[in-house]
């Protein structure tokens, strides 16, 4: 995970609202640590003036998955860098689009 840009590690659930509110664009996305569920990442995504969060998780088998809208099909990827490309097109059972990655401050 360490190795994606749009990263930010072990930030609060209000410093990823913060990051993203500056950002201000719909579709404007980072990833961030669980702080609920250890082991657990989330994809937080601004969308009209909302940041909705979506949990990631890695499987016994390895491969990654996230949570989406409810009737929805579970999808599995082998890296999250996959994920998150198969979620910038819309309709995939996120708010929105992940379009625009905010990267972590170097």
């Amino acid at each position: 995970m360490e190795d994606l840009a749009e990263y930010h590690g072990s930030i609060s659930k209000r410093q990823a609202e913060e990051i993203l509110n500056r950002a201000g664009r719909d579709g404007s996305y980072l990833i961030r640590d669980s702080m609920s569920a250890a082991g657990s990442y989330c994809v937080c995504v601004l969308c009209d003036g909302w940041v909705y969060t979506y949990r990631i998780f890695k499987q016994k088998d390895g491969l990654w998955t996230i949570e989406v809208a409810p009737g929805m099909k579970e999808r599995l990827f082998r890296k999250v860098g996959n994920l998150i490309a198969a979620f910038k097109i819309p309709d995939q059972g996120i708010s929105v689009p992940l379009l625009y990655p905010v990267n972590k401050p170097k």
